[in-house]
């Protein structure tokens, strides 16, 4: 049974809770189509304009004492819990469709990092909505908080994005896996920790990048494939130009290449390109593939979408 870890990327899951539900009851029946055909899957998810909303919800209700301000830690839980709710409930649904009998579970992750990371001093993580350069400009005098154009398409604010190290339930999703349960993790990355030297972990402000904790999790379950689901149909070179192209069937030379001509964006496309290179690494024999949310069934059937091998 060949195995596909598949990250889906959290802008392409829409801009609310509704509009989110919608594109992800389009993708359950996409996914559940894998499993009906034998694949083993495990999923994961951004969330970056997710904790983005949560923490700015919920800290501006604390400045107009409403409530307790809330760390990045436990933005992150809350939005691991809510997206991978309404990715349990439309997934439950197809499978019944299907008369296939199969759990569906989300496990809060956490993942660790290293407290010092140079990510700390160097924010590049976009999280929450897209600004105008005026309104990005008003909150950094009003809130200090650091932004980001982000490939055209405004500003964002963003935060420190350090390395994923270990997944700290790799077991237990194992152990699921095993058990024939169709697994939701490392949502948005998993909550960053550190490892403190009593042995305890520690939650810290930052976002881990989905794409990399996805290839770090696919590289351990030794997974025959990647799926990265983004907003777009290929990875493109020359992006947003005349002679602008997607990308088809590459090597992971053809990508290093690229990534030296400094073809994707830091803040999009960037991250997952080396997450895709990272989980090859790991495990030459696998694949990546990386297409819209939209498009994955002609993406599965070979009809668009970026393929990346060794």
């Amino acid at each position: 049974m060949s195995k596909i870890v598949v990250a889906l990327g959290g802008n392409a899951l829409g801009e609310s809770p509704k509009e989110q539900l919608e594109l992800v009851k389009g993708t359950a029946q996409s996914l559940v189509g894998l499993i009906n055909k034998g694949y083993e899957v495990v999923i994961s998810h951004g969330n970056g304009p997710q904790v983005g909303s949560i923490n700015l919800g919920l800290n501006y209700a604390a400045e107009h004492e409403q409530g307790p301000p809330f760390p990045f830690p436990e933005c992150g839980a809350m939005s691991q819990a809510y997206i991978g709710y309404q990715m349990q409930e439309s997934l439950l649904n197809e499978l019944h469709t299907l008369g296939i009998n199969k759990e569906v579970v989300t496990l809060v992750t956490q993942v660790e990092v290293a407290s010092d990371d140079p990510a700390f001093q160097h924010p590049t993580k976009p999280i929450g909505l897209f600004y105008t350069e005026e309104q990005a400009d008003k909150m950094r005098q009003e809130k200090g908080y650091t932004f980001m154009e982000d490939a055209g398409r405004g500003y964002r604010r963003v935060v420190p994005s350090p390395q994923p190290i270990n997944i700290v339930e790799l077991d237990s999703i194992e152990t699921l896996i095993k058990h024939g349960t169709l697994v939701i993790a490392a949502g948005g990355g998993g909550i960053p920790v550190v490892k403190e030297q009593s042995g305890r972990y520690q939650g810290v402000d930052a976002v881990i990048d989905k794409d990399k904790t996805s290839a770090l999790l696919a590289a351990h379950l030794q997974s025959d494939q990647l799926i990265i689901l983004t907003a777009v149909d290929y990875v493109y070179i020359n992006y947003g130009k005349d002679n602008q192209e997607g990308l088809g069937d590459v090597t992971v030379d053809d990508m290093k290449g690229y990534i030296a001509d400094n073809q994707f964006a830091k803040g999009s496309m960037l991250p997952k390109v080396e997450a895709a290179l990272q989980f090859i690494e790991k495990n030459p024999k696998g694949s990546v593939l990386i297409t819209s949310l939209s498009g994955l069934n002609d993406a599965l059937e070979g009809k668009i979408g970026t393929r990346i091998t060794k």
